[in-house]
């Protein structure tokens, strides 16, 4: 990047922090603050370990420093300031949940959009969301667009924030389904039999919530689809399972349409045909359902995440704090545009042209000098594939 490409992206950053109120996160003085300069060379400087205090008021330090990227840590310290971590004597740390565009299952770099990426990313929250909201009650969340790959959850419930790495990790595993056992899934009741001296004991899924209920879900379509089909299709369609031959098919197809009812209700041991079948649909409910978080970010107590309100250094956008119900309606190509860089264009050199979406609309830019949307030339500017023109 030029320095006459970085001088004009320093100049309309503090722009756009003059018109901004920076909301703070909860006890900011309690953590380490950092940012990146807009400096010289292809790496990047990370100037960290500064308090609030160090800092001053957040607003006029953006305005002064108009840093390329800034940052808070998730934990909380006495000495937030000190320049060694154990010279900050943690406290307690937000549990953060990151999720990243370009490292999500079914994003094929080079091949998908950023649009495209985004939408696949968006979907990896929402999944994510239910986990935090119905399998573990938390609603102390605050949801974030980064700016640039993907979406941010702090979870700030006091109950979590005292959690050790290894507790993070357990989390961290659950959301995934890493190590997840079919038969922790199972549960057992006893029932009195007519007529039996004793009773005897039922073994049912867990259909409730949780990845017994995703993995019920997941069967039960199946089995839905398999009553639909010709005897012998839906034979053959069992038999594509390892371990199933006919006889197991024949007798999960009879358990399916004799007692569709007792599957529905999580009786999916009725048979053990039906059992080793239901079992295959807890692997399918982690390959579907998991949340593809970045899993280091979850487990570090000391992690500096980006500062919503701020601008994102590789695109320009803003990095935006959003609403539980405003995350289905919110384009982050269009919402996250800062209002600084709308309503006029500006000349740039593109040195790696191609299309841009941005804004609603699809940019199809070559490799010369011309005039774009000023949100599209910081974009690709920030991007690293265009320089401002000379005036």
């Amino acid at each position: 990047m030029e320095e006459r490409t970085r001088a004009y992206l320093r100049g309309r950053f503090r722009d756009h922090y003059r018109r901004t109120e920076i909301t703070l996160p909860p006890a900011a003085n309690e953590r380490e603050w950092g940012f990146i300069p807009w400096t010289d060379g292809p790496g990047t400087t990370m100037v960290r370990h500064r308090s609030l205090l160090e800092l001053g008021d957040i607003s006029e330090f953006l305005v002064r420093k108009r840093p390329r990227h800034v940052y808070f840590s998730a934990g909380r310290f006495r000495d937030p300031g000190a320049s060694s971590m154990d010279a900050k004597d943690w406290q307690s740390a937000d549990l953060i949940f990151d999720l990243d565009a370009d490292h999500l299952p079914g994003v094929t770099l080079g091949e998908d959009s950023y649009a495209e990426m985004l939408a696949t990313c968006k979907q990896a929250l929402f999944r994510l969301l239910d986990f935090l909201e119905n399998d573990f009650g938390f609603y102390e969340m605050e949801i974030v667009f980064s700016g640039g790959r993907g979406y941010h959850v702090h979870v700030r419930d006091e109950n979590v924030r005292h959690l050790e790495r290894e507790h993070r990790r357990e989390i961290v595993d659950y959301v995934r389904g890493i190590g997840l056992d079919f038969e922790e899934l199972i549960e057992t009741e006893t029932v009195a039999g007519l007529g039996r001296k004793t009773p005897t004991e039922r073994r049912l899924l867990q259909i409730e919530g949780g990845w017994g209920a995703r993995t019920h879900a997941h069967f039960m379509e199946y089995v839905d689809e398999l009553l639909e089909l010709e005897e012998e299709t839906a034979l053959e369609r069992l038999q594509e399972f390892d371990g199933i031959g006919a006889g197991k098919a024949q007798a999960t197809l009879n358990a399916a349409r004799n007692n569709r009812e007792g599957l529905e209700a999580g009786n999916v041991t009725v048979h053990t045909a039906v059992s080793q079948l239901a079992e295959r649909f807890a692997s399918r409910a982690v390959e579907r359902d998991n949340a593809p978080i970045d899993e280091p970010v979850t487990t570090d107590t000391n992690r500096l995440i980006r500062l919503p309100g701020s601008l994102h250094g590789g695109s320009g956008l803003e990095t935006v704090r959003l609403e539980r119900d405003e995350i289905a309606a919110f384009d982050p190509l269009c919402d996250a545009i800062p209002a600084t860089f709308r309503g006029q264009e500006i000349a740039v050199d593109v040195t790696d042209g191609g299309e841009v979406e941005l804004g609603g609309d699809i940019f199809t830019v070559s490799e010369c000098d011309q005039l774009l949307p000023e949100y599209v030339g910081v974009f690709l500017m920030a991007r690293g594939r265009a320089e401002k023109e000379k005036e």
